[in-house]
């Protein structure tokens, strides 16, 4: 949960360190290629954290949430683990597209499969930057929830999703 969290917010501040830096500057190409490696890493973990999920199932929800608050929270996580897929699996079509390699930490790389394609770039870095928007957005809003549970309801929803409690 944390992991993945810390990975989006930094993935998104790359994308504005970037920016300090012209375009041919071998900084900026080593922040892009951090952010290419890092955003691989986040699909991995977003791909073993869905698995576990699937497997074990979801934590359970507490049993004083009404059935608004259920349905609510259950399609939140959806749309999250939606958009974690998205955003990376955009990424990657965008990295090839441009016509450039896909570089795991130096660890593999993977040719563009395809010519590239400045049109099709555009439209996908605009829907990867939408997406990148968009769950900013709603872990907010899913800050928002944890928080009005903690405070107003006083139930133990904040607890569960601290750094090593259960579910986690």
């Amino acid at each position: 949960h944390w992991t993945v969290f810390l990975l989006v917010i930094g993935l998104y501040g790359l994308t504005y360190v970037v920016d300090l830096f012209p375009r041919g500057d071998p900084s900026r190409d080593l922040i892009w290629w951090f952010h290419i490696s890092f955003g691989l890493l986040l699909f991995i973990l977003v791909i073993l954290r869905a698995g576990l999920r699937l497997t074990r199932g979801a934590p359970g929800l507490p049993s004083e949430m009404t059935p608004l608050e259920r349905w609510m929270a259950k399609l939140t996580h959806l749309a999250l683990y939606a958009l974690l897929v998205a955003i990376p699996v955009l990424g990657i079509l965008l990295t090839w597209y441009r016509g450039d390699a896909l570089s795991f930490f130096e660890l593999f790389t993977i040719p563009a499969p395809f010519s590239p394609d400045r049109t099709t770039a555009g439209f996908i870095k605009e829907l990867h930057s939408l997406c990148a928007n968009l769950i900013l957005i709603l872990a907010g809003l899913h800050a928002v929830a944890a928080l009005w549970h903690h405070f107003i309801r006083r139930d133990d929803i904040l607890k569960r999703m601290l750094p090593g409690a259960l579910g986690s």
